[in-house]
């Protein structure tokens, strides 16, 4: 037994110091590829919907940034057409501005639509409303 010296006991190496074979985790490795075949395709579809989101997001933030200005500059008695292009260069691509005078409230509603499949394509909208200034400092009492 001079060829088991330096091993630890209990320990069969079989022929030329290789352990035996066994069937115990031959089968894993197939296992591991179907799992990754399931997971990375729901891992880029759930990236992708979270990307989605980010830019919905954004878009929505854009809008409500676009009808607060357009608010503003209509407050402030200025053109229709400026108003127009004020909000319009603040609101995301491809989005509708509508500009109105109720009393003495100026409204801009700001409408964009996201871009996606299905029920993914939503329309993103945001109002804001802004007290005219030729109506401020009036006949007090």
């Amino acid at each position: 037994m001079a060829s088991d010296r330096g091993l630890p006991r209990g320990r069969d190496r079989g022929l030329h110091g290789r352990r035996p074979a066994s069937d115990d985790g031959g089968g894993d490795r197939g296992s591991v590829t179907a799992e990754a075949a399931v997971v990375i395709p729901v891992l880029v579809t759930f990236a992708m919907a979270l990307l989605w989101a980010l830019l919905a997001a954004s878009d929505q933030i854009r809008c409500v940034d676009a009808a607060r200005a357009g608010a503003r500059a209509a407050a402030r008695s200025e053109p229709e057409a400026a108003v127009l292009e004020v909000a319009r260069d603040a609101a995301p691509h491809g989005a509708r501005v509508e500009v109105g005078r109720a009393g003495e409230l100026w409204r801009v509603r700001v409408e964009a639509p996201t871009p996606g499949p299905g029920v993914l394509a939503l329309t993103l909208s945001a109002e804001a409303a802004a007290l005219a200034e030729d109506t401020v400092g009036g006949a007090g009492p």
